[in-house]
């Protein structure tokens, strides 16, 4: 716990008030975790002398005061009043609000979420204050809603969601049934993709997760997801299941491997690397890997059938149909460019390092693929989790490691090859732009592809041959 919250803390309580720490931050403490963000919500003060208290110390950020929050600028320290809310409408933001600072702690707490995230901590005593037993649910790794305010806010499904994956909780069975009555409600697509996000880069059991969007109803509101229920798989190359189940296990085996990828970057002391930018672009990468689990096998609904020569059940082209279903899958909670440009390749392609294994590819055929998915370590971490997700079958590391060790050694293996031959060239040889033009540059850099060059000048003397 940072210092600054003791002093915002004993700050309030010369003011005559009590702030308390609430949520993610005391939820973390009690299982032993480090947390980022801490809030605090503060009883028995105005709101103007709240933030004439806070700014004798502070510096503040006064952009979600509308909402009741400060923020204490350039800490990760957030300060509330306790506020009553009434539903207006549909949707997530259609509340009305009023703050109250005389509210008692187990009315405030009432509007919150789950019983694990409505725990209370007194940061100068120590005192923890748990008014509806979520310390007893968090022990007994239990998610349980609150009180009926739940309801009102749809966005807490998907937040159950992820926070059964996180921290491996099983829902209660009253949650469940809540959760059953409600609908989205025309919820923004950036909340969604906050949830679907955390899901997937933070979820340790994120089949959990998806368990409970099926146990809840919600996966009917994901029609690509819902299709993958009962559809039947060959027993003999998939003893777990049908598609469902064959995806829920890779999930979980992207998780695992996730989380082993993260601890060998953990400082000694076990402490996260203090770069942001690192934090960013791991994050990235996860999300883009994890959305390609979830994805790789959209196109199984379409292409199932019995093969009656081989007496077999059979998908064949699965790879290739998943790609619009993906396409429309990530589209109902983002318009990233990148996620849309980086996930869909990796779905088309996930099976493509098994079968490079088996026939040798050359070089030439790493090259195109590291142009096509962009980065190949990526596509062995889809491929190595498709691997793991047929228990009780052995994974089979052989062929992955194969093209980690030729990806590595063409130097393709967390990039595409850039194109030594570029459009700047080609008019310092007295070419002019236009149809002619870029045939020209593709034919080039599919010949670098093939390895027929390796240098700058040496493309441009074969663009010299081509000419004559």
């Amino acid at each position: 716990m940072p210092p600054e919250v003791q002093v915002v803390a004993e700050l309030v309580r010369r003011a005559g008030g009590r702030a308390l720490l609430v949520g993610g931050c005391v939820r973390d403490e009690l299982l032993g975790t480090e947390s980022k963000d801490f809030d605090l919500e503060c009883f028995g003060i105005a709101a103007d002398d709240l933030r004439r208290t806070l700014a004798e110390r502070f510096e503040l950020d006064l952009v979600g005061a509308s909402f009741g929050v400060i923020k204490l600028h350039h800490l990760d320290i957030d300060v509330a009043l306790p506020r009553r809310e009434t539903k207006l409408g549909l949707g997530h933001k259609a509340f009305g609000m009023e703050y109250d600072p005389a509210l008692t702690i187990e009315e405030a707490s009432a509007r919150r979420d789950f019983t694990i995230n409505a725990i209370y901590r007194d940061p100068l005593t120590g005192e923890l204050i748990d008014p509806w037993n979520g310390r007893e649910d968090l022990e007994r790794r239990v998610l349980r809603h609150v009180s009926p305010h739940f309801r009102e806010d749809p966005l807490r499904v998907l937040r159950g969601m992820q926070f059964v994956a996180r921290f491996d909780l099983a829902p209660a069975p009253e949650t469940i049934a809540t959760c059953r009555e409600m609908t989205p409600e025309g919820l923004p697509p950036e909340r969604l993709f906050e949830e679907w996000s955390k899901l997937l880069t933070r979820g340790v059991r994120i089949s959990r997760g998806l368990e409970f969007l099926r146990a809840t109803g919600w996966v009917r509101y994901y029609p690509e997801l819902e299709r993958l229920i009962g559809c039947r798989q060959d027993p003999k190359w998939h003893p777990e299941g049908d598609v469902w189940n064959h995806t829920l296990c890779c999930l979980d085996a992207f998780a695992r491997a996730r989380d082993a990828r993260l601890a060998t970057t953990l400082d000694g002391d076990g402490a996260r690397p203090p770069s942001t930018a690192i934090d960013g672009s791991r994050h990235h990468e996860d999300l883009v890997v994890g959305l390609a689990v979830l994805c790789h096998d959209f196109g199984k609904p379409d292409c199932t059938a019995f093969d009656p020569v081989r007496q077999r059940i059979r998908s064949l082209g699965h790879d290739e149909a998943g790609v619009a279903p993906t396409l429309s899958f990530l589209r109902r909670f983002t318009n990233e460019e990148s996620l849309l440009r980086e996930v869909p390749p990796l779905v088309r392609l996930h099976m493509r390092p098994f079968a490079m294994w088996k026939s040798h590819a050359s070089d030439g055929a790493i090259r195109r693929l590291a142009a096509h998915v962009l980065r190949i370590d990526r596509l062995l971490r889809v491929a190595e989790a498709d691997d793991a997700g047929r228990p009780p079958y052995p994974s089979e590391p052989e062929p992955l490691r194969w093209l980690a060790r030729e990806a590595e050694r063409l130097r393709v293996a967390d990039a595409a090859p850039k194109p030594l031959v570029q459009g700047r060239d080609l008019i310092a040889l007295g070419m002019q732009p236009g149809v002619k033009f870029g045939i020209i540059l593709k034919a080039t850099y599919e010949a670098q592809l093939d390895g027929k060059f390796l240098t700058r000048e040496e493309g441009i003397e074969f663009v010299k041959g081509m000419k004559r």
